[in-house]
């Protein structure tokens, strides 16, 4: 079955035909183009939203991440990152080897086409040519044949006709033999002429047609076959990243399977416990009796009116009251979370005070580390000069050490803070927590005020009748049944100078030239605090800023 033998008059319909495969290669790249488009799209958006979804750094999320129900939502998705990244590998793979690939090939076979079909047309006009000359030689006979014919017949007209001159006989006849030798000229040429086209004729139709119309065939086929391999290679690459999207799957099963409803359960108390033993129960008063009515420890009848009952027991069933004592909101107002946190119940205080301390050991721990390596570095030193200069790092050893000495100043404050709180130490008096700079961030009248309050277990301060007049002002601003603290009003804004990585508890990160909310201004430390959003605040050095303070809002700086 060739195309040479069997469509030798076909030529017209074999081009459009070719023309139609071509066609057909370019709209099967367009859609695998398409495709990977989508399936890049489709990674975005997955990658989008699995960052959406991620906890924000030094946020509260972050800490809800501890719970297994959470660390499994992680899980999912990271899970759903690596399976975005299964869909770019389809789209790369796609690109490379089919897109790419069948476009080089499209552009060769093109070619290919425009040459057979050259060489196709380039025969045909050929053969036109030699049956153009077959066609003149033969006219040319037949015209020579008619001319003899009419000489002939006019040399026996004249020599019939006995007027006629001999010498007018004898021309005549001249002509006539001339004419005959013309017309037998034109025949011998219009033979070869013919024969000539005759060979030329089978050779274009037996020989050139079928090995132009052969290759074109192969050409066809080969194309075919591509599209084929194509087709395989498409779904092959799609088959291969399904082990690693089965593995992303597993990985979420995996997650969902470890959630533990009993260990989330202890981390809630771990979180929420205050470490208080609940009221016991409130004693009978007895009012039929004549003497004075004596109020039990654990009463709720101690109102804030009887002042002179105050006097005498308050301090021992203001112990027991605090559960039900709302928390003054004037120390959440007049300043940040307390040096020693002591505004928290106390189991809480003692695992906020004991994270603490781990921290500082490890930063101790850091410093001695450089310090023994700068220190190595400078017996190198000692023993090769040509190295460097050991006095060159004098400085920086002096640094270190001084680090040191204050990390561990800090972490023996706060480790007397912890046993504090666990019983090892006898309470300090409310002189020695205000030199531990628990009152640092409050200005002094706000100082006076609080420390005349009377401190509940939780840490929080109550409200004592005969101090409402001297705290009223400062708490109009509050609603009597919010609990929680209320977000620091803007007192201007501020324009990133250099690029900032908060990497540190209470820092937040920022970008050269972003604009950000100030909600307290430098304190003489370096710091001021700013806010993104309402979930995301912190401290950037103020070197790194530009603070452009807002007049009407400076008030506000009173209570920051």
């Amino acid at each position: 079955m060739s195309w040479g033998t069997e469509l030798w008059d076909q030529f017209d319909n074999l081009e459009k035909h070719t023309q139609w495969g071509i066609d057909i290669l370019e709209k099967y790249i367009k859609f695998v183009k398409e495709r990977t488009e989508i399936e890049l799209s489709y990674a975005k958006q997955l990658r989008n939203l699995s960052k959406k979804y991620q906890p924000k750094k030094n946020s509260k999320e972050e800490e809800e991440y501890r719970y297994t129900a959470c660390k499994a939502f992680l899980s999912t998705l990271n899970e759903m990152n690596d399976y975005a990244g299964q869909h770019e590998v389809i789209s790369e793979n796609m690109t490379s080897q089919i897109t790419m690939e069948l476009a080089r090939y499209v552009q060769e076979l093109k070619q290919e086409r425009k040459s057979h079909f050259h060489d196709g047309r380039k025969a045909q006009q050929h053969i036109e040519t030699c049956w153009k000359q077959l066609e003149s030689t033969k006219r040319r006979f037949e015209r020579d044949c008619k001319e003899a014919d009419r000489a002939q017949q006019y040399f026996e007209k004249m020599d019939a006709d006995i007027n006629v001159t001999k010498a007018d006989v004898e021309k005549a006849r001249q002509q006539a033999q001339t004419r005959h030798q013309m017309a037998e000229d034109s025949k011998g040429e219009y033979s070869s002429i013919l024969q000539k086209f005759n060979h030329e004729q089978h050779e274009y139709y037996h020989t050139h047609i079928p090995n132009i119309f052969q290759k074109i065939q192969e050409m066809e086929e080969r194309r075919i076959v591509r599209i084929g391999e194509s087709v395989k290679t498409y779904a092959e690459l799609d088959r291969q990243v399904i082990p690693i999207i089965g593995k992303c799957l597993d990985g979420i099963v995996k997650a969902a399977e470890s959630i533990d409803p009993k260990n989330d359960s202890q981390l809630v108390i771990e979180a929420y416990k205050s470490g208080f033993e609940p009221p016991g129960d409130i004693e009978f008063e007895d009012y039929t009796q004549p003497m004075k009515r004596t109020v039990s420890d654990n009463s709720l009848s101690n109102s804030r009116g009887e002042g002179k009952s105050e006097l005498k027991f308050g301090g021992k069933s203001k112990g027991k009251l605090w559960p039900f004592i709302k928390k003054n909101k004037l120390s959440l107002k007049l300043g940040a979370t307390p040096e020693d946190f002591s505004n928290l119940p106390p189991e809480q205080r003692r695992k906020k005070l004991q994270q603490r301390v781990d921290e500082l050991n490890k930063e101790i721990q850091k410093e001695m580390d450089q310090r023994d390596a700068i220190t190595k570095m400078k017996d190198v030193y000692l023993k090769n000069p040509q190295m460097g200069d050991p006095a060159s790092l004098d400085q920086k050893l002096a640094e270190v050490s001084q680090n040191i000495e204050k990390l561990r100043l800090e972490a023996q404050k706060f480790e007397a803070w912890l046993a504090e709180v666990e019983g090892r130490l006898p309470a300090r008096s409310e002189q020695a927590r205000r030199q531990s700079g628990m009152y640092d961030v409050q200005n002094p009248q706000a100082v006076n005020n609080c420390a005349q309050d009377r401190e509940s277990p939780d840490g929080s301060y109550t409200e004592e009748q005969s101090q409402e007049s001297e705290v009223k002002v400062l708490a109009t601003d509050f609603d009597d049944e919010f609990e929680d603290e209320e977000p620091l009003p803007a007192i201007g804004t501020c324009k990133a100078l250099y690029t900032f990585e908060g990497q540190n508890e209470g820092t937040i990160s920022v970008v050269e030239g972003e604009t950000l909310y100030v909600i307290e201004e430098d304190k003489g430390d370096g710091w001021t605090r700013i806010r993104r959003n309402e979930d995301e605040e912190g401290y950037v050095p103020t070197s790194y800023v530009e603070v452009y303070l807002d007049k009407n809002a400076k008030g506000a700086k009173t209570y920051i």
